[in-house]
């Protein structure tokens, strides 16, 4: 048996939690969902900032990260078909474009004092 995919995901950003919670619902086992909260420093893993600045998504030794992660964290339930046309290289530019831009808000919203 493969090592499941692991999502880090903000566990203190309430739109996070209703993702995450709906996420929990429909994901298979191959999918782990990790509270950035719950974390101790490790050397592998990238600092918490970075982890809150977006999402993170760790399959074995390699990360995805941001859209790319969401889309792949949705890969684990049975309506992520339904996710894959944001990888699509017309839509993913302008997709990922968005994405960021949320990202950044949220995180300068939510830890003012981090930057």
């Amino acid at each position: 048996m493969t090592e499941p995919d692991i999502l880090y995901y903000d566990g203190d950003c309430a739109l996070c939690q209703r993702e995450m919670a709906h996420l929990a619902r429909l994901k298979s086992d191959q999918l782990v969902l990790q509270n950035i909260h719950d974390l101790e420093p490790a050397a592998d893993i990238p600092s918490r900032e970075s982890l809150l600045k977006s999402l993170h998504l760790r399959r074995g030794g390699a990360w995805t990260v941001g859209l790319d992660a969401n889309i792949a964290a949705w890969q684990h339930t049975r309506i992520g078909v339904f996710w894959r046309w944001l990888s699509w290289p017309i839509v993913k530019p302008a997709a990922s474009w968005l994405y960021q831009q949320w990202a950044q808000r949220r995180f300068a919203k939510r830890y003012p004092t981090s930057e």
